[in-house]
């Protein structure tokens, strides 16, 4: 109950954000020329943020090449100094590769050191915001599926070795200074993860995010998920994921370094098995690097 008021409470501070900004939006749109056509309004610095993916794109013929790291915990009985406060542990590593088929479809294709999982996605751009307001939501559809080919002791066939995802992610640039995402979630494992007795094979989960501009090129990111599940409980010993980051874009790189109560990187295992309290220290460094390379063909003008 306190984490779906938590919820709830997010979401109603999101509306009343949107109408102390729309001004400032306005005023932002407003420094347009008439004659300037509307063009997509670029809500984050990045495709992803601490938890999740954003509805940024890659465009075409273009390659997004990305490391994600989760250390182990700070604090707590597994953290402290004897362990440089979890630097000399590594949770999660997450090397993906996404690539732009057209300015508003990519595919992308991970691979997480937990559960040895190799995902591949598919991502569409169906709505993006535009600089005259005429749409002022993004919407980007994403379907995914990974497999845990090496689990063979856990998972006996290659099918119950599969997980599956679909999300909408749906943000709006409020102003230059804060844009905000909801992402409604599905997620299904074809053999309940974690193998724990009365766990759902499928579930619900929502997450919302958040990028607070504090320079050009900086950004303080916020992240929160709640799987809305009977048995993802405190009861039983499950924790909603919570994340902030700080942001930085340096040329054709970008660099988040974050804070984290939850071991796993991709969504999959994340939504699905997160067990990771603060309160018991069990928070932990990541960082995550991402690096664009273009394969889009120039020509050189010649001298006439």
């Amino acid at each position: 109950m306190k984490k779906s008021i938590a919820l709830l409470a997010f979401l109603t501070a999101t509306v009343a954000v949107k109408a102390q900004t729309k001004s400032a939006a306005d005023s932002l749109m407003a420094t347009m020329s008439a004659g300037d056509k509307p063009v997509p309004v670029a809500i984050f610095k990045s495709t992803r943020l601490v938890l999740g993916k954003t509805t940024e794109m890659i465009k075409k013929n273009e390659l997004n090449f990305q490391i994600i790291h989760r250390f182990g915990d700070i604090a707590g009985t597994n953290g402290g100094g004897s362990t440089a406060f979890g630097i000399d542990r590594v949770n999660d590593v997450f090397f993906g590769f996404e690539y732009g088929l057209s300015d508003r479809v990519n595919v992308n294709l991970g691979r997480s050191t937990v559960g040895q999982l190799v995902q591949l996605e598919l991502k569409w751009a169906a709505i993006q915001q535009t600089s005259d307001d005429a749409s002022p939501l993004a919407v980007t559809l994403v379907g995914g599926a990974g497999a845990k080919p090496y689990q063979t002791a856990t998972f006996p066939t290659f099918s119950s070795r599969l997980s599956y995802i679909a999300q909408a992610l749906i943000a709006r640039k409020f102003s230059q200074s804060l844009s905000i995402q909801i992402a409604p979630t599905y997620v299904r494992n074809n053999t309940p993860f974690p193998l724990f007795v009365g766990n759902e094979q499928a579930f619900f989960a929502l997450q919302a995010s958040a990028r607070i501009k504090v320079s050009k090129r900086a950004g303080i990111i916020l992240d929160y998920a709640h799987p809305f599940s009977n048995f993802r409980t405190t009861a039983n010993g499950f924790e909603d994921p919570i994340g902030i980051g700080y942001e930085i874009e340096t040329g054709g790189h970008v660099f988040t370094v974050n804070v984290t109560n939850t071991n796993a990187i991709s969504e999959m295992n994340m939504l699905s098995n997160n067990q990771y309290r603060f309160s018991k220290g069990q928070y932990r460094l990541g960082f995550t690097i991402s690096r664009m390379f273009d394969f889009n063909h120039k020509t050189k003008k010649t001298k006439e």
